[in-house]
């Protein structure tokens, strides 16, 4: 069987966003009076959407309606400067190019926050379907996104699959029952994807591409 559908994730496989997320998470540290977090820490603190990561960066509990303003604040600095160091990974789209040459359908889907998905994808991969984080649809692990993705493309799941960085990935497959391929230069490396049980890791473009066309 070939693959006729390749869902991705977002940060860590398509895109190197991390400079841009440590600025970004930074410079709402400083505004509030806080350390400043190593871009380590935030490789490690990404994953799980927006929310997520500000709630592990922010070294104290806020009152709900202060982290909401905090949180409103860094969605709205990302979303501004979102492009400044952001760069597609080396072959990525040699990658995206090849298959929609061969007809085969391609979607982001990710825990950013729907409309930065959208304005990345829009971006860096015209055209090409990106489903973000937002309010009634469940974030990633859960298959919600990957499952409207799927009906968006009309395309069957069971000719599809799952690319991505983390464990958050792996878990987003298995939860969809989709076949997935991870990608050690994304933010967790082959340790961390081997550790989150991904049996497929892959580490270059290329060697990408040779897996999704040799199914």
């Amino acid at each position: 069987m070939t693959y006729k559908t390749v869902l991705f994730d977002m940060d860590g496989t398509l895109l190197d966003t991390l400079s841009d997320m440590h600025d970004a998470v930074n410079h709402i540290l400083a505004e509030n009076g806080w350390a400043a977090r190593s871009r380590e820490e935030i490789r490690a603190f990404v994953g799980n959407g927006a929310r997520k990561l500000m709630e592990r960066a922010i070294p104290e509990t806020l009152a709900p309606q202060r982290f909401e303003a905090v949180l409103a604040d860094y969605k709205d600095w990302y979303q501004a400067h979102n492009c400044v160091k952001t760069q597609p990974y080396p072959g990525i789209s040699h990658v995206l190019a090849e298959l929609e040459a061969r007809g085969v359908k391609t979607a982001v889907v990710s825990n950013k926050p729907d409309a930065t998905t959208k304005a990345l994808a829009a971006r860096f991969f015209p055209g090409m379907l990106a489903l973000g984080q937002r309010e009634g649809v469940e974030p990633k692990p859960s298959p919600a996104l990957v499952i409207q993705a799927l009906a968006e493309l009309g395309a069957d799941a069971a000719e599809a699959v799952y690319v991505g960085d983390s464990e958050v990935d792996v878990a987003t497959a298995r939860n969809a029952g989709l076949p997935m391929i991870g990608v050690s230069w994304g933010f967790r490396g082959r340790e961390g994807l081997a550790e989150a049980g991904a049996e497929v890791i892959v580490d270059t473009a290329g060697q990408l591409l040779e897996k999704l066309l040799q199914a």
